[in-house]
């Protein structure tokens, strides 16, 4: 009886740019949407916190962080929104040249929502420990929750990266 290890090495493989880029936009989308549930239930944290936080990556925090979070800001939620979003493609990305090349796309069903979890725990370390060095205001949203949130981010990149890159390959295949 031969027993097979199926270990992954990097080949090099170009992911699927744009399956890459609609599975960070949702995952962005989700991870969102968690977040202000997140802040807003657990933390007690005003709606538009998180938003001045994101923001303030963009605009600076004197600008923003300094203005009351209960107050609607639609220069703020749309800044904050485009940086979200930017951020998110821009991991979906990352996490799709890993899946692409260490073919974990290959046994989808058992690596990618792995994969995709331990992306999501990397990603919550370099934000929330990493970039506190450079963007301070984000120690304070160091938590069980956000860290769920950026799992489930991973999970939900890299399933949707996968089932949406192997979709446009057999699109491509019959066309």
């Amino acid at each position: 009886m031969e027993l097979r290890l199926r270990l992954h090495h990097w080949e090099g493989r170009s992911p699927d740019l744009l399956a890459a880029a609609v599975a960070g936009f949702a995952a962005g989308a989700v991870l969102m949407v968690l977040e202000l549930l997140w802040a807003g239930a657990m933390m007690g944290e005003a709606p538009w916190r998180i938003s001045q936080f994101v923001a303030a990556i963009t605009m600076g925090p004197y600008s923003v962080l300094h203005a009351p979070a209960q107050v609607f800001d639609p220069t703020t939620v749309g800044v904050a929104l485009v940086t979200h979003y930017v951020l998110g493609i821009s991991f979906g990305l990352v996490l799709g040249a890993v899946v692409a090349g260490y073919h974990y796309d290959d046994d989808a069903l058992v690596s990618l929502p792995v994969v995709g979890a331990v992306f999501g725990a990397v990603l919550y370390l370099f934000n929330f420990y990493a970039l506190t060095e450079v963007f301070p205001w984000f120690a304070e949203m160091r938590a069980w929750g956000t860290f769920g949130a950026h799992l489930i981010f991973g999970i939900t990149a890299a399933v949707l990266y996968g089932q949406l890159a192997q979709y446009r390959q057999r699109r491509q295949g019959q066309g």
